[in-house]
């Protein structure tokens, strides 16, 4: 093979290897520069100046709005407290406390990061739409079958996850919430 036509080849495969490494990362990637709390994930320059090409390009993928860190923190999570994946087949319990921030909300996203369809049509939980008795110390099942209190259907999907959105956090969002303050997430059993 001639010297050219060799540098050609391994010019085209640098180019395809290396554009489809960067499309695996980046949809592989949960919260590009990211730090695990206990089950959560969260990015360490979400909606900042400093936002890396590749967590712009999660972002982009994601679609998350990602605003300022002094106006939201987001919070994901694939898998339980054990370290299992979330399974749409599985019951789970989410608990937890006041949140250090104005308001939250619990969105259920497919591994795609799509709403996941479902019956009665619930997508997410706020704290808007807990009483007043429960703000402290709330639940939340997320399960395939209806239950009576607050509940996020799974749609019996294979694989779901879990974002938790603090809006104005407390810190004006200078530091991550701490293990002690995201909610546990307890898987109860699986059909």
């Amino acid at each position: 093979m001639k010297p050219w036509a060799r540098y050609l080849v391994c010019g085209l495969a640098g180019i395809v290897l290396g554009a489809g490494g960067a499309v695996w990362s980046v949809r592989a990637g949960a919260l590009g520069a990211s730090d695990r709390i206990g089950a959560w994930t969260t990015g360490r320059d979400f909606g900042t100046a400093q936002a890396s090409a590749y967590t712009r390009a999660i972002v982009a993928l994601r679609g998350l709005l990602a605003l300022p860190a002094s106006e939201a923190r987001y919070y994901n999570a694939a898998v339980d407290d054990a370290g299992r994946a979330l399974s749409g087949r599985c019951t789970y319990s989410i608990s937890g406390g006041g949140l250090p921030a104005r308001w939250w909300s619990l969105t259920l996203y497919d591994g795609e990061g799509y709403l996941v369809a479902n019956q009665p049509g619930v997508y997410s939980i706020g704290s808007a739409a807990l009483p007043s008795s429960e703000q402290a110390h709330w639940t939340v099942t997320v399960s395939p079958e209806r239950q009576a209190r607050h509940w996020l259907p799974t749609g019996r999907i294979d694989r779901f996850e879990l974002t938790l959105r603090a809006y104005l956090p407390d810190n004006g969002g200078s530091s991550n919430f701490t293990g002690a303050q995201l909610p546990s997430i307890v898987r109860e059993g699986c059909k």
